[in-house]
């Protein structure tokens, strides 16, 4: 990867976990009316035959990792644990009371937070909770993400018993002087542990996360993780750059100074490492940061075409509906988007009042549902094609002269009616789908939303 073209392209950029992107939300025209609207909509389409997606957000994490750029709550106080559960379920009451048929779970993950801070008896109480009000798809996968310092075998087998068979460790990097940067000791003996213990138990897919970018790594770093983890050989990987958004998540990623961050051209540097590394042992890149083997269902659904993108990451199967429990979380009807309050406190006092805890959203129009399949396409796929009578195709030819110097830099290939994305061109994905967002184009931020692109 030359220098040129990473100076070139490394500009701030949205990940693409929905279009349009967050910051870009019609919230002034968006109501719970609207919402609830679209959702049943998507419901009545689809539940029957594809079911539903569910993510709950469990946001207490015991120390503050400073590299996080999720929603959470710092506590030890385990005491929260039931109430905060009881109201998941009352949220969960409230839009099951809005269907005329049981909702069909396709999908459901536990993301925090750390979902394990909770007891293995309460998470059983939750999913307890959310199945007796629903049925289960034949194909139906449960998933979460385990913390390596606090996942139990009890934790584990908890959940293995109630259906999960997917299960996600937080890696991050094993070198010391990162860990103590990102305030996230995590020894590697603590990791082989719980993924010894998954594997026994019968977890069919255990993925680790990996991160490049972060304070004080080089690729010696890298390289060190990688080998450890191959040693271990997970299911899947998910390899992403650290997305520094300080202005953002404010002193949560002030641990370190900015010029403590390696640059753009060592970052991808050590992504071409880490991508080398595994690519020896059988690993293959499915989408945009994320590796599996050919045995996991995750490669599987590129071969099948059935991947997906939403606001969990990839995923190996769609579905239109995907329903987002707890605070921050963000639910996605395919016609529109809606994300809970993130206050715990004002979480509560809604979900007292019988009102389901949206504080804003997106309702799509036309344009929008088009400009998201192209997105999904570029971002599952590689490619996305169009025909004369697609309601984009008047935009079309302003985003193929933005295309056109891509296709110079051998990033692309265009066709009569088809956009390619070479291998060349994968690492610069997410610039590749901004030729496409017109509403970044009509409202280009005075000051930065997004993480950079590479």
């Amino acid at each position: 990867m030359s220098d040129s073209l990473i100076n070139k392209y490394n500009v701030a950029g949205p990940r693409y976990t929905s279009y349009p992107t967050v910051p870009y939300w019609d919230n002034n025209t968006f109501s719970l009316k609207e919402w609830k609207e679209t959702l049943i909509k998507s419901f009545n389409e689809t539940n029957h035959l594809e079911g539903i997606s569910l993510y709950i957000h469990l946001p207490f994490c015991e120390s503050l990792c400073t590299f996080c750029g999720c929603h959470k709550r710092i506590t030890k106080r385990h005491e929260l644990e039931t109430p905060y559960i009881d109201a998941v379920l009352k949220e969960w009451e409230l839009y099951c009371s809005l269907f005329e048929d049981k909702p069909k779970i396709k999908e459901l993950h536990l993301g925090g937070g750390t979902p394990t801070f909770f007891s293995p008896n309460n998470l059983k109480y939750l999913i307890n909770g959310i199945t007796s009000k629903s049925t289960l798809a034949d194909d139906y996968e449960f998933s979460f993400e385990g913390h390596p310092n606090n996942t139990s075998y009890e934790h584990l087998q908890t959940l293995f018993d109630l259906g999960f068979r997917r299960v996600s460790f937080g890696v991050q990097d094993y070198n010391e002087t990162v860990q103590k940067a990102i305030h996230r000791i995590q020894p590697f003996e603590n990791v082989k542990r719980v993924t010894d213990h998954a594997r026994a138990i019968g977890y069919t897919s255990i993925s680790h996360d990996i991160i490049f970018g972060l304070p004080f790594q080089t690729e010696v770093h890298v390289r060190e993780t990688i080998n450890k983890t191959k040693s271990l050989m997970p299911d899947r990987i998910a390899f992403y750059s650290y997305a520094h958004v300080p202005w953002i998540k404010g002193n949560g990623q002030r641990g370190f100074n900015d010029n403590d961050l390696p640059s753009g051209e060592s970052k991808r540097n050590q992504y071409e490492l880490g991508k080398k590394l595994l690519a020896e042992v059988g690993y293959h890149e499915i989408g945009m940061d994320h590796f599996a083997l050919k045995t996991d269902t995750l490669y599987k659904s590129i071969i099948n075409k059935t991947i997906h993108r939403n606001f969990m990451g990839y995923t190996a199967s769609k579905t239109k509906a995907m329903i987002g429990l707890g605070v921050s979380a963000i639910s996605d009807s395919w016609f529109g988007f809606a994300q809970n309050v993130k206050g715990i406190e004002e979480y509560y006092h809604l979900l007292k009042e019988n009102i389901i805890p949206v504080y804003r959203g997106h309702v799509l129009n036309s344009e929008d549902l088009v400009i998201r399949t192209h997105i999904l396409n570029l971002m599952c796929q590689f490619e996305t094609s169009w025909s004369n009578d697609d309601l984009y195709f008047e935009s079309l030819p302003d985003t193929l002269i933005k295309l056109t110097e891509m296709e110079v830099d051998g990033l692309i290939e265009i066709k009569s009616n088809q956009i390619i994305i070479k291998e060349k061109g994968k690492p610069f994905v997410r610039n590749i789908c901004m030729a496409f967002d017109l509403l970044l184009q009509r409202n280009q931020p005075k000051t930065q939303l997004f993480s950079m692109t590479i």
